[in-house]
């Protein structure tokens, strides 16, 4: 960590529905989930300290407006469909984070972003799946602020500079999605080079030393190689706009790197 008072923001791939808790899907290995599994669980011991709470930003929530989990007990959401029983009965009481939505809705409001608050949406899989891999014990209070339903990236990027400030105060900002995500080609072999040609892009425009260059690639990001082709919607890449955003003059660096399917997916971290 550059600064010992100020946490990183991550970009974390949080698999497929309640994949680490299952057998994988026919057609795939069995230790197909494994080294995502292992990235992380190993991210509260990477970080070295733990935070006060989290601001989650996932892919599985869009709202006109940002809009903020307010719930002090957040229940959880079982947005997948068709997987074991056993997975709908997952539990993650983590305490939820009002005082801290307050202070993001007053950051974003500053930046010229109205906020929404909900107290009533449950915690949805992109926040609770990985979590539990990553806080077990689920005594980190988490705050979730859901994407704005434009998915405009410069707008996501603006978002993230707003929140900036809270990585002093000992909030740990990560964005959930993947830096792959086409399910209709998930099982198909031609997918393979387009996902490596636009992972390689995007770990190469993260890592930029130049912050500027970095934003401005990732806001043209639908030009890339392969984009459309490995994201037909940006949903599942924009957390890592927020992250980004949120990063201010600290270099992306490759977290993780893995394959599912033999497509490439990668985490990142700043700072």
């Amino acid at each position: 960590m550059a600064d010992s008072q100020r946490l990183p923001t991550l970009f974390i791939p949080h698999g497929g529905g309640p994949c680490f808790f299952m057998e994988p899907m026919r057609g795939l290995p069995a230790d197909t989930w494994d080294s995502t599994a292992a990235y992380l669980r190993g991210i509260d011991a990477a970080l070295g300290v733990r935070p006060k709470a989290v601001l989650v930003i996932s892919g599985h929530w869009e709202e006109a407006r940002p809009t903020l989990n307010i719930a002090p007990s957040p229940p959880l959401l079982f947005d997948y469909y068709g997987f074991p029983d056993h997975t709908y009965r997952l539990q993650y009481p983590a305490p939820g984070a009002p005082a801290l939505a307050a202070e993001v809705a007053a950051l974003l409001n500053s930046a010229g972003f109205e906020t929404g608050a909900d107290s009533e949406r449950g915690l949805d899989h992109g926040v609770f799946v990985p979590f539990l891999l990553i806080y077990p014990k689920a005594d980190v209070p988490i705050l979730q602020l859901s994407l704005q339903r434009d998915l405009d990236p410069a707008q996501h990027l603006a978002i993230g500079r707003a929140l900036a400030p809270l990585r002093d105060q000992g909030v740990l900002i990560v964005g959930s999605g993947n830096s792959y995500h086409n399910l209709r080609q998930f099982f198909d072999p031609r997918g393979v080079t387009p996902s490596e040609r636009f992972d390689a892009w995007l770990t190469a425009t993260v890592t930029d030393p130049d912050p500027a260059a970095r934003d401005r690639g990732l806001t043209a990001w639908d030009k890339a190689p392969h984009a459309l082709d490995c994201h037909p919607r940006a949903e599942h890449l924009l957390p890592l706009m927020v992250a980004a955003g949120a990063a201010g003059m600290d270099r992306g660096q490759l977290a993780f790197h893995g394959h599912i399917a033999g497509k490439a997916n990668s985490g990142y971290q700043f700072g």
